[in-house]
């Protein structure tokens, strides 16, 4: 990567060579963004709390120097991490699939800025680069063959030394079918030290991870153990 672009710059070509594998299988995930449309606020009301995603939002918040640009990807309804990283004083934008989330969190976080897109589509630098990333369980709306693609192209998305705030949930899945809050969605997964195998072959340090479990409010969803990873680019 190019260490003098500007910070917020856009992404030169030679950065573009290295996202070409990313959903160069074009799947469909329309069906994904109509199931959180349909959910809407309901999504929040089915996963209260959220002590995990509040720590590491915090950890992201507070490492990174006052004004930073971040983006939250799969921002949802902007709760809890658009509003917790902007309520810190940072330069939020939030991409999402659904239009409806999308309408939400532009109402609970107004001072951000939020994009409808897939994450397939930062490839193009559009958005420019970023500090800090927040991707709290969107890369597990991914077949397991895209998640490296998109870790690389995160940290492509980072200025040298940018940090990452991931979570994923723990388990052994690829592409599978779940039902969620009266939908069928597709989830991917990993076992933890399969996790930090493809985390750290993306380009990231490791500098923190926590594995609370978590109940979800709906009586459909499972509880589950959750993987939070505190990354940062490697050079």
């Amino acid at each position: 990567m190019n260490r003098s672009r500007r910070k917020g710059g856009p992404v030169s070509g030679d950065d573009l060579r290295e996202y070409d594998d990313y959903a160069r299988s074009g799947l469909d995930r329309s069906g994904q963004a109509e199931a959180f449309d349909a959910i809407g606020d309901r999504y929040d009301e089915a996963f209260p709390h959220k002590e995990g995603q509040l720590a590491a939002g915090a950890w992201l918040a507070e490492s990174l120097p006052p004004g930073s640009r971040v983006l939250d990807v799969g921002c949802g309804t902007g709760l809890p991490t658009a509003r917790q990283l902007a309520a810190a004083g940072h330069r939020v934008t939030g991409v999402d699939l659904s239009p409806g989330m999308l309408e939400l969190a532009r109402a609970h976080v107004p001072e951000a800025t939020f994009h409808l897109a897939d994450l397939a589509d930062l490839r193009d630098g559009r958005l420019g680069t970023f500090d800090g990333i927040a991707a709290f369980f969107s890369l597990l709306m991914l077949p397991r063959a895209e998640i490296p693609h998109a870790l690389r192209m995160l940290r492509q998305l980072l200025r040298p030394g940018g940090l990452l705030a991931l979570s994923m949930v723990e388990a052994d899945v690829d592409d599978y079918a779940i039902p969620f809050l009266g939908h069928s969605i597709r989830v991917s997964g990993y076992l933890r030290d399969d996790l930090r195998e493809v985390v750290r072959q993306a380009g990231f340090e490791i500098l923190g991870e926590s594995s609370p479990a978590y109940a979800p409010a709906s009586t459909d969803v499972p509880p589950e153990i959750q993987i939070f990873l505190n990354l940062r680019r490697a050079a």
